[in-house]
């Protein structure tokens, strides 16, 4: 019988583990972190933990595309699973860069920078796109535990009576067990403000206040009704 110096056995044992590891597919590491929780969802994954590529991915309702994703080392070492995302293409009406986490009792999206697509998600709210910049949110055994970062929106066409060329901006922050997305132009006339929950329910409510006449019908001939804030049009639906 050979027998091999146990130095060779454990180098050996070393390896095969590291190249078990290094070819941990990805997608099963996805389906573990439950990250369709965190709004993701993926057509198709190809590759490893190291080095993957995600096909047609959607974070809600927003399409991002193809997406490279891996997994980020030194997290792990505070018990936090973390996938950093970046979009594989430039151009389009979306982006995304940023990451994923999870915990054993907590979700969330980390520094993510982007431009999601909601048009057809707030319609008939005039709400084209929502820019990201530096944003994180985590939920905790179910309530906002952290959400910062600046949200802008950026408003579709020219709504007559309103100077919103600028869009409306804001900084994310907890509201209860919600995340709240406090959004004004720059007078202060216009305000935005959309909630969201851990399970992606989300309520939005978009108030006018002050606008002349002819503005004021032109609104609300477009959904909005007269409230004790102003003229106001709300909607609710799920990310």
């Amino acid at each position: 019988m050979i027998r091999l110096p146990v130095r060779r056995v454990v180098l050996f044992l070393a390896l095969l583990v590291l190249a078990l590891i290094a070819l941990f597919p990805m997608r099963i590491m996805l389906g573990a972190m439950g990250l369709g929780s965190a709004g993701l969802s993926v057509r198709e994954v190809r590759g490893s933990i190291w080095s993957a590529r995600l096909a047609e991915a959607r974070f809600g309702s927003a399409e991002l595309g193809d997406m490279k994703a891996r997994l980020n080392l030194f997290p792990l070492l505070v018990g936090r699973a973390r996938i950093d995302l970046d979009r594989a293409e430039t151009g389009g009406s979306s982006s995304f860069k940023g990451a994923v986490s999870v915990t054993r009792h907590s979700i969330g999206v980390d520094d993510v920078t982007a431009r999601l697509p909601v048009a057809r998600l707030f319609a008939p709210m005039p709400v084209a796109a929502l820019d990201l910049s530096d944003v994180s949110i985590r939920f905790r055994q179910g309530a906002c535990d952290r959400a910062d970062g600046l949200v802008r929106a950026e408003i579709q066409g020219d709504v007559p009576g309103l100077a919103l060329a600028n869009g409306l901006s804001g900084t994310a922050r907890c509201d209860g067990d919600a995340v709240l997305l406090p959004l004004a132009s720059q007078s202060g006339m216009e305000r935005l403000s959309l909630r969201i929950g851990k399970s992606g329910g989300y309520t939005a409510d978009f108030v006018v206040r002050g606008a002349d006449p002819a503005a004021s019908r032109t609104l609300e001939a477009n959904g909005f009704a007269a409230s004790a804030d102003g003229l106001k049009l709300s909607v609710a639906g799920t990310l």
